[in-house]
């Protein structure tokens, strides 16, 4: 925390990626007098007038070598891979790289609470700043979620709590980022498209960690042993959180209340029934949420009020309906194998599944069990439909579907002849064989349930056409 302004007047900056954070970027740099290019593959993007009239100039259509080899200063976007052969050029020539989010950090002026982790960090990036709020703490929430660190800026001050979700992406091109608070929610294999190894993946995600002092906080999942193993040794104060309860120091579940544990005492905060988030892993979050929004200060009374009324984030674990006692569960943002695991996880029995899209790695094999347990049938989608049905054959019936439509009218008309049936998106996939994101693909499953409702409720009879 403190006056932090990096002299910036002047350099070449090139921005690479125009999405929301690549932009905020730019408007960013170009405040602070630097001379701005924005460099993306799409012909066109949204918000160019904005950030021609800002004085960035823009360079679309694709990345060109002189445009790289111009700038002393890259910002990349987090979907833009570092061993791109112009960033590996403009690195042996001395330009400085770095990312959306360690170039923010060096103007931000308040104190920044970042969240990680392959599974919960929105919940739990959003539960903090709600509990912060509740607390009549300045509080601003976003990084890579809502509104990214760079374009936060300029209402920072001494006293902002800038509540931050950070990725893996985001982390590997941070230098000095030092957040006051660092959460470390979990590791499982994921993006193993874009890292060489889950190893190399965990260790970005540790970086959250790497500038931390001993006036910083580390907190971390005691359950998760990569979590723990990497956070062995910090220089931060380390705070652990348990959802088995196996720890005598931190915070657990306890005898239906979220508490406070140490070797002399015992804090209730709140009681697990505050939580109305559906699935048990959704406790891991509000451990993790009340962990650090304890350690910046915030009263057990404020954090019970947070949970008023929160049921939770579009697309994850998100009701879509009921129809003739099936219930349909939108979990699009279940992105990867672990996610999808805990997802059928959540429900007792009677999941119809609908899995798949574009593979980020990992095994399916792992959906085996819980599906063996929970499940009646899975339905595959998208381009990893074959290593679906190589994966879980033998395991529950595996339906093939050509469209979210398809595949909803199919797994409804497998779990209609259940009681207490779930239809539930659980991709443990990427969304871009066939959307644009997971919000999309979130919004399609919506769609199509809404859709099926009206038909059944129209003609009176729970069959889909």
């Amino acid at each position: 925390m403190g006056d932090r302004e990096w002299p910036v007047g002047g350099r070449r900056a090139l921005v690479v990626g125009a999405a929301r954070s690549g932009v905020a970027a730019a408007h960013l740099l170009a405040r602070r007098g630097a001379v701005v290019t924005l460099t993306d593959l799409r012909p066109s993007i949204d918000g160019a007038d904005a950030l021609r009239a800002a004085g960035v100039s823009l360079a679309l259509g694709g990345h060109a070598a002189e445009t790289f080899a111009a700038a002393d200063l890259i910002v990349v976007s987090p979907g833009v891979p570092l061993e791109q052969p112009l960033l590996v050029a403009a690195r042996r020539r001395g330009a400085e790289i770095i990312g959306e989010l360690e170039l923010a950090w060096r103007f931000i002026r308040g104190r920044v609470i970042a969240v990680t982790g392959t599974k919960g960090k929105s919940t739990t990036t959003t539960l903090v700043g709600r509990m912060l709020a509740a607390a009549n703490r300045r509080v601003v929430v976003g990084g890579n979620i809502g509104v990214p660190l760079s374009a936060q800026v300029d209402e920072s001050a001494g006293d902002t709590l800038h509540v931050v979700e950070t990725s893996s992406f985001q982390l590997e091109t941070t230098t000095t980022f030092r957040p006051w608070i660092a959460v470390w929610l979990n590791v499982a294999d994921d993006h193993l498209d874009r890292h060489a190894t889950v190893a190399s993946y965990a260790a970005a995600k540790a970086r959250i960690f790497a500038n931390q002092t001993e006036d910083d906080w580390a907190v971390v999942n005691a359950d998760d042993p990569v979590v723990t193993a990497f956070s062995a040794g910090l220089a931060a104060r380390r705070v652990r959180f348990a959802l088995s309860g196996r720890i005598d120091d931190g915070f657990v579940v306890d005898g239906g209340w979220i508490v406070r544990r140490t070797t002399t005492s015992s804090e209730r905060l709140f009681p697990t029934e505050a939580v109305e988030l559906t699935g048990r892993h959704m406790l891991n979050n509000v451990l993790a949420a009340a962990a650090a929004a304890s350690l910046a200060g915030c009263p057990a009374s404020a954090m019970r009020a947070a949970l008023g009324g929160f049921r939770g984030l579009a697309h994850v674990m998100e009701p879509a309906g009921e129809i003739g006692g099936v219930r349909f569960v939108n979990d699009s943002k279940a992105t990867n194998v672990e996610a999808a695991r805990r997802s059928i996880e959540s429900f007792p029995s009677g999941v119809v599944a609908i899995i798949g899209g574009r593979f980020k790695g990992g095994d399916l094999r792992e959906l085996r069990e819980p599906l063996a347990s929970n499940g009646i049938a899975v339905v595959a989608i998208g381009e990893a439909a074959p290593q679906v049905h190589d994966a879980l054959r033998g395991i529950v019936p595996v339906m093939d579907a050509a469209s979210m439509r398809e595949a909803v009218e199919r797994a409804f008309l497998r779990a209609r002849a259940l009681p207490d049936a779930v239809v539930l998106l659980a991709p443990a996939c990427a969304s871009f064989d066939w959307f644009r994101d997971y919000a999309e693909r979130g919004d399609a499953f919506k769609a199509e349930v809404a859709r099926l409702k009206s038909a059944t409720v129209h003609r009176g009879t729970e069959a889909p056409s």
